[in-house]
């Protein structure tokens, strides 16, 4: 069998090609060049010219062809570009999942085929196997065998959710060999091995792009329009309806024998401090019995539904301005009259250059804890902040995937109108996954949460589980 390995110069791709080589299969390396510019970076410099050198001495060093391929106008059409477009929008999106579905297993693979792949490899952390039935029969689907991502081995390095959006064509011709490994077993063996990249840090940032600054990287296309930063005070969510309407919701379909009180804020934790994902003995691997009650969430209409994965919205919080004379000369000075919902402490340089949850590029000074942007109107141009991990509209509790943007990895076990399920969910990747009940409906496929989350995030991609098995995903 002859298999290309997707080689970008890092240590994870350049040990996945020599267990493929040492496994006996037929191996040939592609380096993808997938990006010129370097406005925005942090770096300056290009440094895929670095990892396509150390690339070629990895393929020379395992001896195996070495091939070049540039791929940028692809990778700008359909990676950058939509990230503009999605930022321009308030959204947030993640370019690694379109560069995996667009990129690698779209373009890279068309390429590698031409030059006589069978499968096309890469470094990603995670495993790949035929789907079986009860009986251990490989399941068929269309004529074809259906095949499961799973978690990969390594907890700390869990690549799975980069792969959210593959299809079952795309899988038939992956291969991951590093997926039952550890990272440190990989810098053992790329070490033992002689291979130049094995105390090559890992790369960062965007994709093929690298470490950005991400204001000056948007700024190519997305103009800075100054705006205000509004402060949102905790009396605010007191006497907003929709704030009750959702304390309200979620209060009405608990479980009877709950004996723990709802909550709506998140008991944070940092993602890259957080624990591992274990996965526990309820339905679908969640670790607790739901909060919820299963025929109360099925009693709720699609409406109710819809109006539960509605964040809060500020843009009622007005501010009026009075006049009033200051120093010796009394100057006559302009301000915002106090508001108990909140205050204007700062100005911004464009709400689409934030998302929810950012704590860093605020710089706005005199709070004791920090501030998060909990909310951005991209119309009105204003970032609403608030103080704190604990601040209420940092958490939410439902979300919503719109019925186009729904992708089944596992079609066979996809949810049809009006079925629910347990499983666990992760809307980012380095989030340790989350008990959750997922509900289908004509207008969308809701997540309801066992317990609030922090920042999730238009534009970023909700991921399903099973267990270790990525069932599924959607954009937020």
């Amino acid at each position: 069998m002859k298999v290309c390995i997707g080689l970008s110069g890092g240590v994870d791709s350049s040990v996945a090609a020599l267990l493929l080589k040492q496994q006996g299969y037929d191996v040939f390396a592609m380096f993808m060049q997938n990006w010129h510019d370097t406005e925005g970076t942090l770096h300056g410099d290009c440094e895929w010219e670095e990892d396509r050198f150390v690339a070629e001495m990895v393929a020379r060093k395992i001896g195996i062809p070495f091939y070049f391929i540039d791929l940028s106008k692809e990778y700008r059409q359909r990676v950058v570009d939509y990230m503009f477009d999605e930022y321009s929008k308030g959204r947030t999106p993640n370019p690694d999942v379109l560069c995996n579905r667009e990129i690698k297993f779209a373009a890279f693979l068309d390429a590698a085929r031409k030059l006589g792949a069978d499968m096309v490899a890469t470094g990603h952390y995670c495993r790949k196997e035929e789907a079986r039935d009860a009986e251990g029969n490989v399941l068929v689907r269309n004529g074809k065998p259906v095949y499961r991502i799973l978690a990969g081995a390594d907890p700390n390095k869990d690549q799975s959710y980069f792969l959210c959006q593959l299809t079952q064509e795309q899988l038939s011709m992956a291969m991951f060999p590093i997926g039952d490994i550890c990272k440190p077993e990989v810098r053992r063996l790329a070490k033992e091995a002689d291979l130049p990249s094995a105390e090559k840090k890992d790369s960062q940032g965007i994709c093929f792009v690298g470490k950005v600054d991400l204001p000056v990287f948007l700024q190519q296309k997305l103009k800075s329009v100054e705006g205000d930063v509004v402060e949102v005070y905790n009396a605010f969510y007191e006497d907003n309806a929709h704030y009750r309407f959702l304390r309200e919701t979620l209060s009405s379909i608990l479980a009877d024998d709950w004996k723990g009180e709802l909550s709506m804020i998140s008991d944070y934790i940092s993602d890259d401090k957080a624990a591992k994902s274990e996965a526990g003995e309820y339905e679908g691997g969640c670790r607790y019995e739901s909060v919820y009650d299963p025929k109360r969430i099925g009693a709720l209409d699609d409406d109710t539904l819809m109006r539960l994965s509605m964040p809060v919205t500020y843009e009622t919080i007005k501010f009026e301005t009075e006049t009033y004379r200051s120093g010796k000369k009394h100057v006559k000075k302009t301000r915002y009259k106090a508001n108990p919902y909140g205050a204007v402490i700062g100005r911004h340089e464009g709400a689409q250059f934030y998302t929810i949850g950012q704590r860093k590029g605020l710089n706005i000074g005199g709070h004791k804890e920090s501030l998060f942007v909990i909310s951005t109107d991209i119309e009105q141009n204003i970032i609403y902040v608030g103080e704190g991990h604990h601040h209420r509209g940092l958490s939410r509790s439902c979300l919503r995937v719109a019925p186009e943007e729904i992708h089944w990895i596992r079609e066979d076990l996809a949810l049809g109108v009006g079925e629910s399920r347990r499983c666990r969910v992760r809307i980012r990747y380095r989030q340790p996954l989350q008990d959750a009940v997922l509900i289908m409906r004509r207008n969308g496929l809701f997540i309801l949460f066992e317990e609030p989350q922090r920042g999730i995030t238009p534009g970023q991609f909700a991921v399903w589980y099973d267990r270790d098995e990525m069932l599924g995903s959607g954009v937020i």
